[in-house]
């Protein structure tokens, strides 16, 4: 008997033919009409400029229209659950396929949440001990930090048969949640004397928290809430009338005839500011919380956030604190040695995550580390976690810079992590700035000339190769390598830190010399962070300027966010006898028809919302009285309209002189954000731009010592050359620059440099060399000396 099989034509299948990602026409935020095309199942890389266009197009053009039309395959009623999404402007986008976007975003400072409730990771240890865990207490959520135990008892009303009867019930829920500090870990002690002056009645004004005054609305529920005497002075309160004031839960009472709800001041505060993230607090409400509360760690579950029930149960002598609590390449030691048959599945899921963390080189985490004290580099790398083990296949992966935080050494790990990816038949895509990364690329695109209305267009498309030899930016400075000072300063004194032992530093005692540029590096996880933030950036007159990044909506821009637009408004008010007020776009100078947004909403439910320009101010945001009043021959929205360059020169000199606007314009110029327009939203800038916006607020604060984190996050290897000026501009100028960097460039021009490691996690947390960049690189006795010999050419 014979067999014939048939065989495919030679020639190309159909399907064959959607080897690229097309886009025609895109005009998101800056871009200038741009067409391009990318190869599917290649390592893309996006180049250019800070703020050439480069997000603009792969996050808000292709992954944008990716993501929207994933949801609209889902119902109408599920739709209506999700964020809406617009279609971009773009004329045409073909060849799309699934895209999985990891950002540079945080992953969320709820105090929550922690490296393992963010991966699964604890929600596998949870069922692996209530099925292994001795004695056994109960179900995974016994040992959940996010389950309060809570019971009851009663009648229900049961309908059964057409009658209806009552019958008596009772619940049990056993959660893991420590009753102490709910599942936080850490408890608040508040200082009394910072919440009012007991020397002063409710009346005469005592209470001196913020948004309590006299005549506010919390101010008036006390005085007439009637559980004491508004007119006797605190100090004389009998026990009882303290306790209301202070700890008495909610009641309702009646105020001026409206029904309202009693709290005293602990729990009030407890509810309404200290439940949001500090970073996301008013700066006047953040200095309350610092002066008035202490977070000391509970004293019940010792900060493990977990009841003595769910700590009680044990596997081979480990229970869950334990479990979480230890670095994860021990955890993932640990689970290996683990052997039931009962549970091998959960073992093997649990194993894979584990060691998907040490793969891409965050073993020296441990699972009960909050997301919120996460790096943005760590936290992509969390993010990754759960695709690197994926069998998913032609799917497009969109990466935000992901050598954030990366050592030299540790980019190489990445970069192979990239082309597995790749390899399994994915489309890669990466917005990057690093040589050593776009160098993996297959397919390079490089966005510019410029950055913002100077950018938008694609300069470059083709090999890295080509890319190198182009007379793009990106192409002239792709081989730069900063070579060594000649002659380094002289420190004018020093910052003692001893017995540093916050996270894995293990008692390091070091000498920081002042009067200088100190770079502290090392790889990831070796300890930089918890040295400086831990033992400098708490000592008095230093100014910190750290990765938290900037939040705000699209009525904010770089004049709300520096205070830019206070002297601007006090300049127009003082010329015309009118409120400063009447200037804001946000207040009363507001477009009644737009109220100040410059667009008209139009929500389509579970599609997408309409914005259309308001026709009644043009888009121009306030009304018509208000742009009567000029300075200098402008307008409020004529100046917001200008760039930094522009507005510097208008407000130095002449009649729209004001130094105080000028004061701020130019560090807004010395970061390198000359071409930024003064009133663009927030949230159409890139992310090196509001990392060098963060940078130009501080500039102008009074302080000795400025520690910077990382701030060559989104820049440009051409920006990176400014940013080096600058640093020397303030050193020059008297002040002490302390700066936590991987970049080379920033390594080799420095004056001093501490290298910690050798490792990260406990193998970390040691200083391993102390000195000049030349001797690092004579002496190249650590990763760091090696790889920075490697770059100066030594």
């Amino acid at each position: 008997m014979t067999m014939t099989t048939d065989t495919l034509p030679r020639e190309t299948h159909g399907a064959d033919s959607h080897d690229r990602i097309r886009v025609v026409g895109a005009r998101v935020n800056n871009l200038k009409d741009v067409s391009v095309e990318i190869p599917k199942r290649r390592l893309t890389v996006f180049t250019g400029v800070s703020g050439s266009g480069k997000s603009s197009l792969v996050f808000g053009t292709i992954a944008a229209e990716s993501q929207r039309l994933i949801n609209e395959t889902y119902s109408a009623f599920l739709q209506g659950f999700m964020q809406t999404l617009a279609r971009p402007d773009v004329d045409v986008l073909e060849g799309l396929t699934t895209a999985i976007v990891v950002d540079q975003e945080p992953m969320g400072s709820d105090p929550r949440s922690t490296v393992g409730t963010a991966t699964d990771a604890n929600a596998m240890l949870r069922i692996l001990f209530s099925r292994l865990g001795t004695p056994h207490i109960g179900s995974p959520q016994a040992f959940s930090f996010n389950v309060a135990s809570a019971s009851g008892a009663g009648a229900v009303t049961v309908e059964r048969a057409g009658r209806t009867t009552k019958e008596r019930r009772s619940f049990s829920v056993l959660g893991g949640m420590c009753p102490r500090c709910e599942g936080r870990g850490s408890v608040t002690d508040f200082d009394l004397t910072a919440l009012y002056d007991d020397s002063l009645s409710l009346n005469e004004g005592a209470l001196t928290i913020p948004g309590f005054s006299t005549e506010g609305w919390y101010g008036r529920i006390f005085r007439s809430c009637g559980f004491f005497d508004p007119d006797k002075p605190i100090r004389r309160f009998t026990k009882r009338e303290r306790d209301a004031l202070l700890y008495k839960e909610a009641t309702r009472i009646k105020v001026e005839g409206i029904n309202v709800t009693y709290e005293g001041l602990i729990p009030r505060i407890q509810r309404s500011i200290l439940s949001k993230d500090r970073e996301a607090m008013q700066p006047h409400i953040r200095a309350f919380v610092d002066r008035a509360v202490t977070f000391t760690t509970c004293p019940d579950c010792d900060g493990t956030r977990l009841s003595a029930s769910a700590r009680s149960s044990r596997i081979e002598g480990t229970n869950i604190a334990e479990a979480c609590a230890m670095q994860i390449t021990d955890l993932a030691e640990w689970v290996r040695g683990l052997h039931d048959p009962s549970v091998a599945p959960l073992l093997t899921a649990l194993g894979g995550t584990l060691d998907a963390f040490v793969e891409i080189g965050l073993g020296y985490l441990s699972l009960d580390r909050p997301a919120g004290t996460l790096s943005g580099g760590e936290a992509q790398r969390t993010k990754m976690i759960r695709h690197l083990g994926s069998s998913l296949t032609d799917v497009t992966y969109v990466f935000d810079e992901p050598s954030i935080g990366l050592h030299p050494h540790d980019i190489q790990r990445m970069n192979q992590l990239l082309r597995q990816l790749r390899d399994k038949g994915n489309t890669v895509l990466v917005v990057e700035h690093k040589p050593e990364m776009i160098a993996i690329g297959d397919h390079a695109v490089d966005l510019g000339p410029g950055a913002g209305v100077a950018g938008g267009e694609v300069v470059y498309e083709g090999t890295v190769e080509g890319l190198r030899a182009s007379d793009t930016i990106t192409g002239r400075h792709l081989d730069d390598r900063a070579g060594l000072k000649p002659s380094v300063r002289t420190p004018t004194g020093r910052l003692q830190v001893r017995g540093a032992s916050t996270h894995n530093l293990r008692d390091v005692d070091v000498d920081i010399p002042t009067g200088v540029l100190v770079v502290v590096t090392g790889v990831a996880g070796s300890g930089k962070s918890s040295l400086i933030d831990g033992s400098v950036s708490p000592m008095e007159g230093v100014v910190t300027v750290d990765q938290t990044p900037i939040r705000g909506s699209r009525r904010s821009n770089p004049a709300t966010y520096t205070g830019l637009l206070d002297p601007i408004r006090k300049a127009f008010a003082k010329a015309h006898g009118v409120k400063p007020a009447l200037f804001s776009a946000n207040s009363e100078g507001a477009c009644p028809n737009c109220n100040g947004a410059g667009v008209v909403y139009t929500d389509l439910g579970m599609m997408a919302g309409v914005a259309a320009p308001c026709e009644v101010c043009e888009g121009k945001r306030f009304d018509v009285s208000v742009l009567e009043y000029t300075v200098g021959g402008k307008d409020i929205s004529e100046v917001l309209a200008m760039s930094v360059d522009e507005a510097a020169a208008f407000f130095g000199e002449g009649d729209a002189r004001v130094p105080a606007a000028h004061r701020i314009l130019e560090h807004l110029s010395q970061v390198g954000l000359g071409y930024l327009t003064i009133g663009q939203p927030l949230t159409t800038l890139s992310g090196g731009e509001r990392q060098r916006l963060k940078l130009a607020t501080h500039l102008g604060e009074k302080g000795g010592v400025f520690v910077l984190d990382e701030p060559t996050t989104g820049l440009h290897l051409a920006d990176v050359e400014q940013l080096l000026a600058l640093l020397d501009r303030m050193v020059d100028a008297g002040r002490s620059v302390i700066v936590i960097e991987h970049h080379q460039a920033v390594m080799a021009h420095a004056d001093r440099i501490i290298d910690l490691g050798p490792g990260a996690g406990h193998d970390g947390g040691r200083i391993v060399f102390e000195g000049t960049p030349a001797d690092l690189v004579a002496e190249r006795s650590t990763l760091t000396g090696q790889h920075l010999a490697a770059y100066v050419g030594a």
